[in-house]
């Protein structure tokens, strides 16, 4: 588990990545990315829906809220990411899955 003080650094690194990630895929997909203090949000016109990840420090954990559901990212220090316990997936890797589910149509982020 991250310290205090590696927390902040670490999901802000992870959340700024994802949130350029999902820039990129703007390009080519229909969905709209902003980040606001520190809180990233995905919205989608067709399905409507919107998806929020966000830091959150008591826990040291990145949760998302996507399609109604809660996934609790933890730090992983062998793969230097956050990720899913259940799955392994990681940030990015969980969100594309997500966006994918969401637009009917596979979206990959890099």
């Amino acid at each position: 588990m991250l310290d205090e003080l590696s927390f902040p650094l670490r999901s802000d690194e992870a959340i700024e990545a994802l949130y350029r990630a999902l820039l990129s895929a703007a390009d080519d997909h229909d969905l709209e990315a902003d980040m606001n203090n520190g809180a990233l949000t995905v919205e989608f016109e067709e399905p409507p829906a919107k998806f929020v990840v966000s830091p959150n420090a008591p826990v040291r954990q990145i949760w998302v809220s996507a399609h109604s559901k809660s996934f609790k990212f933890e730090w992983n220090d062998e793969r230097r990411a956050f990720v899913l316990p259940d799955s392994g997936d990681d940030l990015k890797a969980m969100m594309g899955k997500a966006i994918s589910k969401q637009l009917g149509e596979t979206v990959t982020l890099t």
